[in-house]
């Protein structure tokens, strides 16, 4: 059953994967790095898994493991893992990326042609993944230039060490020379196995990351890439439609099939991946989750504070992200990119603040002087109106006797003495 689901997907294989090839302008163009051979230790992993040493190649990358899988063909056609290697970096938390300046790096099912390989890279060596693919375009995601690439440096992309980039780069280098018209790079958050679900059941990329793992299920079935396409802005697996008809990204899918054989062996592989998630779905507990990405709300919020990163703005050091309830959380410590930008942007803060800091002090002393005047406006009002008061209160009269007693006494002497 597997031999002849692999003959109809090599077949698939082939007519998607014509013999092509590329200019030899294109890839006997760069020198040094980005000519060094395959390792003799690789040479000899590849005769001993039956692969000849420019036969196709595809790659696998798991986020929280931190790991890149490349996988070569052999002669039975199907695929056989050559090499692990780590990933030095990668920037953003888990889940697809969303727009332009979102730090993400991508998810999905991309494509790396010969003109996406760029051995004059500013990190050491690299390939563009493809981002934007057909599913990106038509769920309305932006964003560009994202790598595979040497230096450890990331923001956006996935980052390898330089040695372990060259070795990337000659295995792909050689199978383009080998005749191979492209290689398939798929993204995941995970290994997508039942017990890693059944730890992000609950999280909002959940039904994204089911999708991506029909198409993960079926190369672990069959060892062959899959046929990828889109309808409905969803991913479809191995499908050939009636008539030949094409998908259309934003349209509805048309009838489609997939070979007997596969669907058999998928749903006996379904069926032991459903009892083991039941079970650890049940069982609970184990290692927590990773942080991954709310949505398109939290990627704007990135997408903003990149922008004004890079435009040289003091921004907190990290970006912020958006917690389960909808607060949005951000660092304390300030900083601001040393760059031109930055330097630039520092310097015309510095300017903004000393002007202001001048006109803060001027309207201080305007403040005072203002006060002061005002302070001695009311004190000669105060003088003024005091002495208006005064002015104004009569005369103390002078004392007077008191008719009645004096009378009375003046009176008694009258009658004594006479008049």
């Amino acid at each position: 059953m597997i031999l002849s689901l692999t003959r109809g997907g090599l077949l698939v294989a082939a007519l998607a994967l014509a013999l092509a090839g590329c200019t030899e302008s294109t890839l006997q163009s760069a020198s040094g790095k980005a000519e060094r051979p395959v390792p003799a230790r690789l040479i000899s992993e590849m005769k001993a898994k039956g692969m000849n040493r420019n036969s196709p190649v595809m790659a696998r990358v798991f986020k929280e493991e931190g790991e890149l899988e490349v996988w070569k063909q052999k002669a039975n056609g199907r695929y056989d893992l050559l090499a692990t290697y780590e990933i030095c970096k990668w920037s953003g938390k888990l889940g697809p990326k969303f727009t332009e300046g979102d730090r993400q790096a991508p998810e999905g099912f991309y494509t790396v042609k010969p003109a996406q390989m760029n051995p004059r890279s500013n990190y050491h060596l690299a390939f563009n993944i493809g981002y934007p693919n057909t599913y990106d375009r038509a769920n309305g995601r932006t964003g560009s230039h994202l790598m595979v690439h040497g230096a450890c440096s990331s923001a956006g992309c996935y980052s390898m060490n330089d040695k372990e980039m060259e070795e990337i780069y000659a295995l792909a280098r050689d199978a383009f020379r080998g005749g191979q018209r492209e290689f398939q790079i798929q993204a995941f958050p995970f290994r997508m196995t039942a017990r890693n679900m059944a730890r992000y059941r609950n999280d909002p990329n959940y039904t994204f990351w089911t999708m991506l793992k029909e198409g993960y299920d079926h190369f672990e079935i069959t060892k062959v890439p899959p046929k990828v396409d889109v309808c409905e802005k969803r991913y479809v697996f191995n499908r050939t439609t009636e008539g030949g008809a094409a998908f259309s990204p934003t349209g509805a899918c048309p009838p489609s099939v997939q070979p007997e054989a596969l669907m058999t062996a998928f749903q006996s592989y379904r069926s032991n991946y459903e009892a083991a998630f039941a079970t650890h779905t049940a069982r609970g507990g184990g290692e927590a989750p990773k942080a991954s990405i709310a949505g398109l709300k939290e990627a704007d919020l990135v997408a903003d504070w990149t922008r004004r990163r890079a435009r040289g703005e003091r921004v907190p050091v990290e970006p912020p992200s958006l917690s389960p309830d909808g607060t949005v959380v951000t660092t304390s410590v300030m900083g601001r990119i040393d760059s031109p930008a930055g330097r630039r942007q520092a310097a015309i803060d510095a300017e903004k603040a000393a002007k202001r800091k001048a006109e803060e002090e001027k309207a201080a002393a305007v403040r005072r002087a203002a006060e002061a005047k005002a302070a001695a406006e009311a004190a000669e009002k105060e003088e003024a109106e005091a002495a208006e008061r005064a002015a104004a209160a009569p005369a103390e009269a002078a004392p007077q006797d008191d008719p009645g007693m004096l009378g009375s006494v003046r009176k008694r002497f009258t009658n004594l003495f006479g008049s």
